[in-house]
């Protein structure tokens, strides 16, 4: 099958979420980002756009009653360059957070120039 889009890990933020997890969280994880690699219009339940920010999206996973958010955003020719991962604790998605998501893209597309 024909990848819809490619997933690219900028720097080891991912990486380092990811390693703290359980195998179930990681196995979860990694189906949801197949889906998105792989499905022509993501449903919002995997992968939503993240108002007032500069165009982040959360890739959202859920095992049992646990909610883990992990950021990417959208560069060229379908690639999702992923960022940092967090477990999340409450409804709204906490302010720094996002900051630190909008610092990785901006780190992201400062080491591209």
């Amino acid at each position: 099958m024909n990848k819809k889009r490619n997933l690219y890990f900028f720097k080891n933020y991912f990486e380092i979420f990811f390693d703290n997890q359980t195998l179930k969280v990681q196995k979860k994880i990694l189906w949801t980002m197949k889906i998105i690699e792989d499905i022509d219009r993501i449903p919002e339940i995997y992968l939503k756009h993240l108002k007032n920010t500069s165009g982040l999206y959360e890739i959202r996973v859920q095992v049992g009653s646990n909610i883990y958010r992990i950021f990417c955003f959208f560069d060229i020719d379908n690639i999702v360059i992923i960022g940092h991962g967090f477990q999340k604790k409450s409804q709204k998605t906490p302010k720094q957070q996002i900051e630190r998501a909008e610092l990785i893209k901006k780190e992201y597309y400062d080491s591209k120039k």
